[in-house]
């Protein structure tokens, strides 16, 4: 496979560690099973629970941050994390991400076991739990096909090129990390 700047992604094998993706993986089921507000009904019609700005995956946007650097080949900027527990009849509609999606992670974290592609462009990508896909989100295409397991954990880390045309955000609008838009 070629690369980032080329392709506009790139897989990157073992993003996480086992002991970091269980313990991610652990905590979006816990927090899928008892969650009774976060669902996101516009992207599709199922109960799919989303969290933006969780303070834990905050915390990953900002530990992973250099491995991301190296495979961008240059500084970053993190911008927020968002992480979706998909379920059943779940689909991701064909999109490009908005400017704090310059460059974006989307990490696998469990599921049922059930096959779920990401499509860059017309190329599908299978990832294995722990694998990260790191793409030029407000460049490339990219969407799901409908889902048809019971349910897949994803984590998104986006970041902005700390010299490009975004260089002036700064953490999506937030005050502090953990936090969501507009908050206080």
């Amino acid at each position: 496979m070629g690369s980032l700047k080329e392709n506009k992604y790139k897989i990157v094998k073992n993003f996480l560690t086992v002991e970091e993706r269980k313990l991610l993986c652990n905590y979006t089921e816990i927090k899928h099973a008892t969650n009774q507000k976060e669902f996101d009904l516009v992207q599709s019609n199922t109960f799919d629970t989303k969290f933006y700005g969780d303070p834990i995956m905050d915390s990953l946007l900002l530990t992973k941050q250099k491995i991301v650097e190296k495979e961008f080949g240059g500084d970053l900027k993190p911008q927020y994390s968002f992480w979706r527990m998909y379920t059943r009849c779940a689909i991701l509609k064909e999109h490009i991400d908005r400017p704090s999606c310059e460059l974006s992670v989307t990490v696998f974290l469990g599921s049922d076991g059930t096959s779920w592609p990401i499509y860059m462009g017309k190329q599908p990508l299978e990832l294995e739990p722990g694998d990260a896909v790191v793409y030029l989100g407000s460049e490339i295409k990219h969407r799901r096909e409908e889902f048809t397991g019971d349910w897949h954990s994803q984590v998104f880390l986006h970041y902005t090129n700390a010299n490009g045309p975004y260089k002036d955000i700064e953490k999506d609008g937030r005050n502090y990390w953990g936090l969501k838009r507009n908050a206080v």
